[in-house]
């Protein structure tokens, strides 16, 4: 039995709580946050033996094994450090940190302990799997483009109550939109490669909430909540990327990977009807496509489920879990630059 304590206890916390009571082979014995009563408060709703405010004496107990970090990007690299410090497996939420140099302070402090991060949450599906396979095996030959376009409308009434101040920060996220969904949309994509890819360039413009939109941004929020980017890649591909929020854009999504052999069009978001289309050259001329995998993945909350059960599997059964902290580094390295360029307003070299 893998005994798991939570730190931080938001949102986010009660997912993790929920899937950890779906398992037969980890437990949470622990919640922590600096806030006692929510501490308490969650303990007793999850039915956890024990809360606390001190995440050092957590880390400090042989009898907690593993530890899931549920709290704003700022401060999960100092406690994600400290518990590998004391030996424990460590499950960060997304994105993995503040900045690439955090994250390899991670890969270089984890040692033989299981490292993982929650940007995998939806890779953790069949239509994933079957699409990753595919790919292993050659159908799509070699990678030409690697495309995510992702627009989704302003809530149809303008919030009541203050939005988290920490979501378009870039002193308490490290970002905006793009570190918030990016991290998954990279990973998906990414991960699909597994991983195998070695940046070069990177271009990308971005834009803060329009005052159209301003009630549904926190007070003092100074990062993006539209961004366009490029980035090329050593091994002859491209990734073009648009991630837009609070936006005047329809809707739309689209995640696609092209090589000289096929393409695929997949839906991230779990839907329930043709999850992977393949398009391919056809005898005689012109394309054709076809549903490769198509089914229902269980519905929203799933993927939550699925990162922590993988994150406990990949302990119990000592494998690699569906992202590394050294895959997440990736991700990682690709918002430093694409940042720099923001910044900047010129391309930046890896």
């Amino acid at each position: 039995m893998l005994n798991v304590a939570v730190i931080g206890c938001g949102v986010i916390a009660q997912q993790h709580l929920r899937g950890l009571a779906k398992l037969d082979n980890a437990r949470a014995v622990a919640v922590c946050d600096v806030r006692p009563e929510v501490a308490q408060k969650t303990a007793e709703t999850f039915g956890v033996p024990r809360w606390s405010t001190e995440a050092g004496e957590l880390f400090a107990d042989p009898q907690v094994h593993a530890i899931i970090l549920a709290l704003p990007t700022n401060l999960r690299t100092p406690l994600a450090l400290d518990a590998f410090k004391h030996g424990k497996h460590v499950l960060v939420e997304k994105p993995v940190a503040m900045n690439a140099a955090e994250a390899r302070a991670l890969v270089a402090a984890q040692g033989d302990r299981v490292g993982a991060c929650c940007s995998s949450r939806f890779r953790s599906f069949q239509a994933a799997k079957a699409a990753a396979d595919h790919i292993r095996a050659g159908g799509l030959g070699t990678i030409r483009t690697i495309t995510c376009r992702a627009v989704f409308k302003p809530a149809d009434e303008a919030p009541t109550s203050p939005p988290p101040v920490w979501r378009l920060r870039r002193d308490l996220n490290g970002g905006g939109i793009f570190v918030n969904w990016g991290c998954y949309d990279l990973d998906y994509l990414l991960g699909l490669l597994d991983f195998r890819l070695t940046p070069q360039f990177a271009l990308a413009r971005a834009w803060p909430v329009p005052d159209a939109f301003r009630a549904y941004a926190a007070e003092g929020s100074d990062a993006e909540t539209h961004i366009a980017a490029l980035v090329t890649f050593a091994e002859g591909c491209v990734l073009t990327y648009e991630r837009a929020e609070f936006s005047s854009l329809p809707p739309t999504t689209v995640w696609q990977i092209c090589g000289d052999k096929g393409s695929l069009d997949l839906k991230m978001l779990l839907p329930k009807k043709e999850n992977v289309v393949l398009t391919e050259p056809r005898a005689g001329g012109g394309i054709q496509s076809r549903v490769l995998w198509e089914g229902d993945e269980g519905g929203w909350g799933a993927e939550h489920d699925a990162v922590v059960r993988d994150f406990v599997d990949a302990v119990v059964h000592q494998r690699k879990p569906n992202t590394t902290l050294e895959d997440a580094l990736l991700f990682a390295r690709i918002a430093d630059k694409l940042y720099e360029s923001i910044d900047t307003g010129a391309p930046a070299a890896f």
